[in-house]
């Protein structure tokens, strides 16, 4: 067997063959000298410290947070409702402007509209003048063609009547002759012609 020393606390070394001693909590108290309760978290007397640092961080948190994190979150949202305001006045800018463009050239649309229907009524009138003017000299040209026919159409029926008079009294000769056998007279024929 090994020997064994008579200091308190010291630890045995096992011989061969033996197992080795479990080591116990109350061994390492006596080893280290300390007591421990479990996490220093849950440890009351650990507390006032613990509760001193969480203090420090926050008000070194909170430093940090107002004077650098904040104002540089607030200048972004600040200069980024700045944009969003200017985007949407310079959209209505933009919105004016094209609805006065519009009403321009809705203005210009009618003013040449109105121009176009007052070429064409004028246009439209030219050529019914025009029109009107062909026709009545075509209208003349027919009436004095007319009367010159007419003109000859009546000395031609003057000249036939006399012609008629020449035939009717040559045909009734010619039935007296073929009916009495005898000429008839020039003053018979011309009671018998009216």
């Amino acid at each position: 067997m090994a020997m064994q020393s008579e200091e308190p606390g010291a630890m045995a070394a096992p011989t061969p063959g033996e197992p080795a001693a479990p080591v116990t909590h109350e061994a390492t108290e006596q080893a280290g000298g300390h007591e421990s309760s479990g996490l220093p978290q849950f440890d009351f007397a650990w507390w006032p410290g613990q509760i001193l640092w969480f203090l420090i961080i926050f008000a070194v948190v909170l430093v940090f947070m107002r004077l650098f994190a904040a104002p540089k979150v607030g200048g972004t949202i600040e200069a980024r409702d700045g944009h969003i305001a200017g985007q949407i006045a310079d959209a209505r800018r933009m919105k004016d402007e094209a609805d006065a463009k519009a009403r321009a050239a809705a203005g210009e649309l009618a003013e040449a509209r109105a121009k176009s229907q007052k070429l064409a009524s004028d246009a439209r009138a030219k050529a019914q003048a025009d029109v009107a003017a062909q026709l009545a000299e075509e209208e003349a040209k027919l009436a004095e063609a007319g009367a010159k026919a007419e003109a000859r159409i009546a000395k031609a029926r003057d000249a036939a009547m006399t012609n008629v008079q020449t035939i009717a009294a040559d045909t009734a000769n010619a039935i007296v002759t073929h009916l009495t056998g005898s000429k008839a007279t020039a003053s018979e024929l011309a009671k018998a012609g009216n």
